[in-house]
């Protein structure tokens, strides 16, 4: 137990925390609905300018960003350009108040063992501000901005290094930022052994990789890592894929596509349709793709449009995934156990090996319905250890620590020769939500 006074300053410091969101989540929606005339590079100037401290300027710019992604509301009204600034000026001071806060409290718990990162309260802290949302701001905004607001509280206590399956400007990196914030160190590693191995040694505090896609499948090399590893899964986040066509030559120049083979299975029918004749080529990486394309004629590259303007390649087509909801899951994989949200909004997962005998899957799966637990995947793959020996990878809704999960766990040890804990963790996704 903590001595009453610490707890005693825990709590001060979350009550003023919890009166600063209300303020800024207030003062957010009246920020887009007053339009001051100014442009996002004077926005962004002056926000720096106002800004007192300890956040970074570069962290404000990057909350401000996000808010100015969304846009003004559709009945915003000109106002006088002091007024706006008087608005931003608050923000900018509630929010830099808002990091001091966050600071002590780091500071006492991490003297007591805590992690910096913490995935259940940081969804605690969004699920939170959505609640005192009244509008017209969005709630997806709203958490792009608390992103920032923790990233940048998170730096300020260390800087924190996030590896990610690389090379830069990939979906995965995209996906990392929107899980971490703009605010934190990141580094590119080719392959995703090398992202376990990096994590593993401490040389990366958490890596970031893909784990299945909704049209494609399961990304066999993350799930075969996680059998290996002893690192646990900590977060999740669900992208939207939203793929391009990326050349320096035009549609009917193009007689080779290159991408990944999750990209390109991904964009199959149009690519059949716009491009029938185009060679279409397997390689490592989108962003290896646009590189390609951005030095050969006659080539394209499959990949999203932040790889488009990190290397300077025009966007031939847009949108050119065949199906709208095209999403692939990634994992954040570390150190960390991530505590309960309890109220079914966690999500455990697990692999298991069978016995070679009748009914041993049944057998199985009755360990989960017997204590109405919902599994929400199921996948098999291959073990690499003898011919026809399979592993069972179970997603499952619930925390490792629930009393009813422990019970299917202890069942499945007394007739499964393999039962290993991958993590449990929020079962949110920062994309999707």
């Amino acid at each position: 137990m903590m001595p009453e006074d610490i707890n005693v300053k825990l709590q001060r410091n979350r009550d003023a925390i919890d009166a600063i969101d209300r303020q800024v989540v207030e003062l957010l929606n009246q920020r887009v609905l007053n339009d001051g005339g100014a442009d996002e590079a004077t926005v962004l100037a002056k926000v720096a300018k106002f800004n007192p401290g300890p956040l970074s300027d570069a962290t404000l710019q990057a909350i401000y960003r996000a808010l100015m992604l969304a846009g003004l509301d559709p009945a915003a009204q000109a106002t006088d350009p002091a007024q706006v600034d008087a608005l931003d000026l608050n923000i900018v001071e509630l929010l830099s108040q808002r990091v001091k806060h966050a600071g002590e409290i780091g500071q006492i718990k991490h003297a007591n063992g805590a992690d910096y990162y913490d995935p259940t309260r940081e969804a605690q802290v969004m699920a939170k501000v959505c609640t005192l949302n009244p509008g017209p701001v969005k709630n997806e905004t709203l958490r792009s901005v608390y992103r920032e607001v923790i990233s940048g509280s998170i730096g300020l206590e260390k800087k924190l290094v996030i590896g990610y399956l690389g090379p830069e400007a990939t979906y995965t990196h995209q996906a990392a930022i929107c899980n971490f914030g703009v605010s934190l160190d990141y580094r590119s590693i080719k392959t995703i052994p090398d992202v376990f191995a990096e994590v593993e040694s401490g040389a990366a505090d958490y890596g970031v990789v893909p784990i299945e896609n909704s049209t494609e499948g399961a990304v066999f090399h993350s799930m075969d890592m996680l059998v290996e590893s002893n690192l646990h899964i900590c977060s999740q986040v669900y992208l939207p894929i939203d793929h391009c066509l990326i050349s320096q030559s035009p549609i009917e120049a193009i007689r080779e596509v290159r991408s990944k083979d999750q990209a390109l299975g991904q964009c199959r029918d149009w690519l059949r349709r716009h491009l029938p004749n185009a060679e279409l080529i397997d390689v490592v990486s989108t962003a290896e793709a646009v590189l390609t394309a951005k030095t050969c004629e006659g080539v394209a590259a499959v990949a999203g449009a932040l790889s488009a303007q990190r290397y300077e390649v025009p966007i031939q087509a847009r949108d050119i995934q065949d199906r709208d909801d095209n999403v692939t899951r990634f994992l954040v994989v570390g150190k960390t156990r991530a505590k309960p949200l309890g109220g079914g909004r966690d999500k455990t997962s697990l692999v298991i090996s069978l016995r070679d005998e009748c009914g041993a899957l049944e057998k199985a799966l009755r360990a989960f319905a017997t204590r109405g637990i919902n599994l929400s995947k199921i996948e098999s793959r291959p073990s690499r250890k003898k011919a026809w020996d399979y592993y069972f990878f179970i997603d499952l809704i619930g925390h490792y620590q629930d009393a009813n999960v422990q019970a299917a766990l202890a069942d499945l040890e007394g007739h499964c020769p393999l039962v290993k804990w991958l993590g449990s963790y929020p079962n949110v996704g920062s994309a999707m939500e």
